[in-house]
């Protein structure tokens, strides 16, 4: 029922510009409050979270990477949406830092690790958000959140698994760039040949079993499996590009083509289903109070206020239009599982489930109006 509800919030989207987000949380939240009105008693799901989150993670980098075109003309978008990712990302969490470590005495590497969570641009929200807009724009959010997923989780891990930075821990962090990379065209290689010659009538299942499975073993290694995510779906995204490979006609890419269309389905139907999913959850967890917290929403206001800051100088000097780009940098999946991925012993007191909450549904709104306010989508 709840799943249905969520099904019609999605196909409303885009005529009420309303994120579907926004309203996942109102109608998770909402369950709570019946429950407890009418005395049912339901176990505790906090622990299921993190393990939608980065299944729902997995599906919606890879269902953007499977939309996104890969040519010589794309440089330009693809540097001005790393970008945009990378250096409003760095200037915010510096900035947030040093106002955690003044205003709360913690450590730079702390501060800096428990900021990384808020510079985060949603691909999980900011993806379905945009499908009306020009292709350009739209192609500019995709490359953009999705790359800011993935340099938001570098950037948290590297924190997290190095207890000094240093020159060692640079060189560490760079072989394991180099090793994914590796293992990421090795492993995209062996999952489109078997994309292109499994017969049997059950074969994407299996095969997105495999891509978590692969992503899985990355984070165990500590390698940034999110980058496998992004070259297999470009990959398999872009086969037009790559018919001119003579390697290529052992795929038989005509009839892989068609199967890449297929998992494409299954890709997006899989991402909405396990987003819906989370954001419900997460929903039913928010406490009202957590919300309404006055000690944080300052806080939430302020970084909020930087985040548009720094999102307005970088789309000013990459001669991008501040309308609506400007509103689209919403906080959401990747920002709750960073945050619950910190160490009690790294945790800092000023970062908190409320200020996570009240920053979530303040860049959710923002996008929102943005969205409204833009008179130049596409019908």
């Amino acid at each position: 029922m709840l799943l249905l509800v969520a099904y019609v919030f999605d196909l409303t989207a885009s005529k009420t510009k309303i994120p579907s987000v926004i309203l996942l949380l109102l109608l998770g939240w909402s369950v709570r409050q019946f429950t407890f009105l009418v005395g049912i008693h339901l176990p505790d799901f906090s622990p299921i979270l993190p393990v939608l989150g980065t299944v729902g993670l997995i599906l919606i980098v890879l269902e953007g990477s499977l939309e996104l075109e890969l040519n010589i003309s794309k440089v330009g978008l693809i540097r001005k949406s790393f970008l945009g990712a990378l250096v409003p990302m760095i200037a915010l969490a510096f900035l947030l830092a040093f106002a955690f470590r003044y205003y709360g005495s913690f450590g730079l590497k702390d501060s800096l690790l428990n900021a990384v969570p808020f510079c985060v641009i949603s691909s999980a929200i900011a993806i379905p958000s945009v499908r009306n807009l020009s292709s350009h724009n739209k192609e500019f959010v995709i490359y953009e959140s999705s790359l800011s997923d993935i340099i938001g989780v570098l950037l948290f891990n590297f924190l997290a698994l190095n207890e000094i930075i240093d020159g060692f821990s640079f060189g560490h962090f760079g072989l394991q760039l180099l090793i994914i990379i590796v293992v990421s065209f090795i492993a995209t290689i062996g999952l489109s040949f078997l994309l292109s010659k499994i017969e049997h009538h059950i074969k994407f299942v299996p095969i997105v079993l495999l891509v978590v499975l692969i992503y899985a073993v990355s984070k165990i290694y500590h390698l940034p499996g999110l980058i496998f995510i992004l070259i297999f779906g470009l990959s398999i995204g872009n086969l037009d590009e790559l018919k001119k490979f003579k390697w290529m006609e052992r795929f038989k890419p005509e009839e892989l083509d068609t199967e890449v269309t297929k998992f494409k389905e299954l890709t997006v139907e899989g991402a909405f289903l396990i987003r819906a999913l989370f954001f419900l959850l997460f929903g039913y967890l928010i406490e009202t109070n957590e919300v309404l917290n006055a000690d944080t929403f300052i806080w939430a206001c302020a970084i909020v206020f930087f985040i548009l800051l720094f999102r307005a100088i970088q789309l000013t000097l990459s001669k991008l239009p501040l309308l609506p780009l400007l509103f689209i940098a919403p906080r959401g999946l990747i920002t709750i599982l960073l945050f619950l991925s910190i160490e009690s012993t790294h945790a800092i007191s000023l970062v908190n489930k409320s200020l996570i909450i009240q920053v979530i549904i303040l860049t959710a709104l923002l996008m929102m109006f943005g969205l409204m306010a833009d008179k130049s989508q596409s019908k």
